[in-house]
């Protein structure tokens, strides 16, 4: 499998740094450019032919919408993932119109990151190929996330008793960190997190970032994303 090419867009060098190190972190993607100007992105997309780009909304001279609008109306169907603070519903309505894969509401980590350009990399090989795409090929293009995931798709080393267990403690609670849901089921925390990031990966289960005192920001999980 051919590597996923990404530009990245951000006027915050210290920003762009960290979102190039956690897609160069990710298996599959290497980062082809870095623009910190709406005109720089359309300018490296036109030069770098990149396959994902990772796209602020606020830039100096135009706003990440405006920079996908201008590649929707050049005709380039370049992938483009959303990652920026603004939550304006009108601003998400517009970046889903324009075709963005994603939308990513800093501030994020690694994880938030990594499982949404693992589903870019799913459908971008999907039709990859030559040949006429099976239906899995399909679903992966379409998002196959939004469909009932049976059981027996669990990852594996993951048990749908586990799963539906984990599931129930934070439909119960409302909201949970990997540690609280470890000790409500009782499993270790470093299993309880790989539930939860399946289910967050699968759409169900939504992720915030909690900022206390020293050391990492904690991950708190809540139902219903």
């Amino acid at each position: 499998m051919s590597d996923v090419n990404v530009l990245v867009v951000d006027d915050d060098f210290m920003v762009a740094r960290i979102h190039t190190q956690f897609v160069e972190r990710t298996p599959g993607f290497v980062v082809v450019g870095v623009a910190s100007t709406g005109q720089a992105a359309l300018d490296d997309v036109a030069r770098l032919r990149p396959d994902l780009v990772l796209l602020d909304v606020h830039l100096p001279d135009m706003t990440g919408i405006d920079v996908l609008r201008r590649l929707r109306a050049g005709g380039d169907d370049v992938g483009v993932l959303v990652v920026t603070a603004a939550r304006e519903a009108d601003t998400v309505r517009a970046a889903a119109s324009g075709g963005a894969v994603h939308y990513l509401v800093k501030p994020f980590d690694y994880d938030d990151l990594r499982v949404r350009l693992e589903s870019f990399r799913a459908a971008h090989q999907a039709l990859a190929g030559t040949g006429a795409p099976a239906q899995h090929d399909i679903d992966a293009v379409f998002g196959a996330a939004t469909v009932a995931v049976p059981a027996a798709s669990l990852p594996k080393g993951l048990s749908p008793e586990t799963a539906d267990a984990v599931e129930a403690a934070l439909r119960d609670a409302g909201e949970l960190s990997a540690a609280e849901c470890a000790d409500v089921v009782g499993i270790s925390r470093v299993s309880a997190r790989r539930y939860l990031e399946h289910f967050v990966a699968r759409g169900s289960v939504t992720v915030r970032l909690q900022y206390g005192g020293a050391g990492r920001p904690e991950r708190r999980y809540r139902s219903g994303g």
